[in-house]
């Protein structure tokens, strides 16, 4: 299992997990950011208390993964392999994104 908790404009959202076997996803978002009335991750995902599973990695975060020779050279460089999204995406997406949302790895 792995998680990393997200970031919207800089302030912790909710948590992103994956689990090992089978393969899946969850987001939950944070009751303090819900009481905040801030936006949401992306329109597919909206404030709500209740968790989000899904079989991939859910598609606003897998959209912030570069493709092609540049997806292949992020993965040379941490030592990923390049099938791996969620690596990548704790590799790549901490501080320079295309949008409002960071992540970062939760080590336990």
């Amino acid at each position: 299992m792995r998680k990393c908790k997200v970031y919207v404009n800089g302030i912790e959202a909710g948590i992103l997990t994956e689990f090992d076997f089978p393969r899946n996803y969850q987001f939950k978002y944070h009751e303090e950011y819900l009481n905040s009335k801030l936006p949401g991750v992306s329109l597919s995902m909206p404030l709500q208390d209740k968790e989000y599973h899904s079989p991939v990695l859910f598609p606003y975060f897998f959209n912030l993964l570069s493709e092609g020779e540049n997806r292949a050279m992020q993965a040379s460089i941490h030592h990923i392999d390049k099938d791996d999204d969620f690596g990548i995406l704790l590799a790549t997406a901490r501080y320079d994104t295309v949008g409002a949302v960071t992540v970062e790895p939760i080590y336990d």
